[in-house]
């Protein structure tokens, strides 16, 4: 692995380490389960949370998830995965999710949700299983743009994926510790060598509403290349002044 490559690590994780003391994604003694589909931000995601080496201190999981019978056309090649897998130095697993059944009640028909639903199902019960306190998810800033943008335009809510959240009554919780990272910083990671499979990306993704959001994104960063941190100032400024202000009608009720 060359200079380039260690290089862009550091400053990769600096970025991280910033999430971090933001949202304050990490405690000491955490076990983390790391979804690793096998494309390139789960795969920068796992590598770097196995060279932290900052404080505090936790443990780590590599999951990935097969699809189990018949895969989409992005199934990475896992005997390549299961190899860079073993030579990291991190416990992993591959556990399979649930067959295909008839689509749940109330939920969006396409099998791409579908698919993604169990694999995520698969993942928390994995994880669970492992030992788990927290699963980090590969979401990147650009990730965290569209979403925002999805949710104003079609939703009219000004909403955002959060850096953290807690699930299932605080028995898990979620970490997505490339939060401040954009996307074109994680491919040129991959692309420099830090891997040594080619990640995957899924070939079916039919989401047409994020696709086209993401080329809104493109568009709006050519002119503002700042846009994605002002589209998630927007999302946190009035949940920051709404905790502030249940803060104050707390300490007031105190006194």
């Amino acid at each position: 692995m060359g200079a380039n490559v260690e290089k862009q690590a550091f400053y990769l994780l600096k970025a991280v380490g910033k999430a971090h003391r933001v949202y304050g994604l990490f405690d000491q003694g955490d076990r983390i389960a790391v979804a690793v589909s096998g494309g390139k931000d789960s795969a920068t995601l796992l590598d770097l949370l196995r060279r932290w080496t900052g404080m505090p201190r936790f443990g780590l999981v590599a999951v990935h998830v097969l699809a189990g019978g018949k895969g989409c056309a992005g199934e990475p090649d896992v005997d390549a995965l299961r190899a860079w897998l073993a030579t990291l130095g991190v416990e992993y697993e591959l556990t399979t999710m649930e067959p295909a059944g008839p689509a749940p009640a109330g939920r969006p028909a396409g099998p791409c949700f579908h698919c993604a639903w169990r694999r995520r199902k698969a993942l928390f019960l994995a994880a669970q299983r492992l030992g788990c306190n927290k699963v980090a998810l590969g979401h990147h800033a650009d990730d965290v743009a569209v979403t925002t943008l999805l949710n104003l335009v079609y939703q009219g809510r000004c909403e955002t994926m959060p850096a953290r959240i807690a699930l299932f009554d605080g028995r898990l919780e979620l970490i997505r510790p490339l939060y401040l990272i954009e996307e074109r910083n994680i491919a040129r990671y991959a692309a420099s060598g830090a891997f040594p499979f080619n990640p995957t990306t899924c070939g079916k993704d039919e989401d047409q509403r994020r696709q086209r959001m993401a080329a809104l994104l493109r568009r709006l960063e050519s002119e503002n290349r700042r846009v994605k941190r002002a589209l998630l100032n927007a999302v946190e400024r009035p949940a920051l002044a709404l905790n502030a202000r249940l803060l104050h009608k707390a300490q007031q009720s105190e006194a």
